[in-house]
């Protein structure tokens, strides 16, 4: 028996360790693991990994598109870590003023309504929320280091612990996590939180 579905947003150049990991981990402890993103109308699309040492380790085909599902569908949702949440802020026109409208950002607007469903991210993920300052907002976060000052722009109060980043940061219903060097960590905070 599944205890529920933990959707996970992607797109290229996703981080092959948080993909690894969330893959063994959530079933692991009951869960389906579901990515979810923005298919461009096609039925699927196929992301790779970060290459390592020119190599794309991983590949994860994506059925299901982000605006056929709702945050409550979940669990919890993740957004996964390195260059993928940026991919995601794209639109495709834009107006001198207009909030951003990509897909990925609407539905995030929806999740963070949602005061049943966990967030979480890790690394450079946050650059999903920073399209929005509404979404991060006096949030308490950590993040990688060279994403501080987006964050801190869009608002979110990076929290330190002394010349770095904290490990994790829980806020609500938003974990954060500093980079895949703390995943396990990280997994096991968002496990705890979801089973609350």
């Amino acid at each position: 028996m599944s205890k529920g579905k933990i959707g996970v947003i992607i797109e290229e150049h996703f981080d092959a360790t948080e993909y690894r990991r969330f893959n063994e981990f959530f079933p692991e402890h009951g869960y389906e693991v579901e990515y979810i993103s923005h298919l461009w109308g096609n039925e699927s699309l196929k992301f790779g990994s970060n290459p390592e040492n020119d190599v794309i380790e991983f590949h994860a085909t994506v059925s299901t598109e982000i605006n056929d599902v709702q945050p409550s569908d979940y669990k919890g949702i993740i957004c996964i870590g390195a260059y993928a949440m940026d991919r995601l802020r794209y639109q495709v026109s834009v107006k001198k003023g207009q909030k951003n409208t990509a897909p990925a950002v609407e539905f995030l607007r929806k999740a963070v309504q949602e005061d049943k469903v966990k967030l979480g991210t890790i690394c450079h993920s946050l650059w999903l929320f920073c399209a929005d300052p509404d979404l991060l907002k006096g949030k308490k976060v950590t993040c990688a280091h060279n994403i501080i000052c987006d964050v801190e722009n869009a608002g979110g109060d990076v929290v330190y612990e002394g010349d770095v980043t904290s490990d994790l940061v829980i806020d609500g219903n938003l974990i954060t996590g500093k980079h895949p060097g703390v995943v396990d960590q990280f997994l096991d905070a968002f496990l705890a939180e979801i089973e609350k």
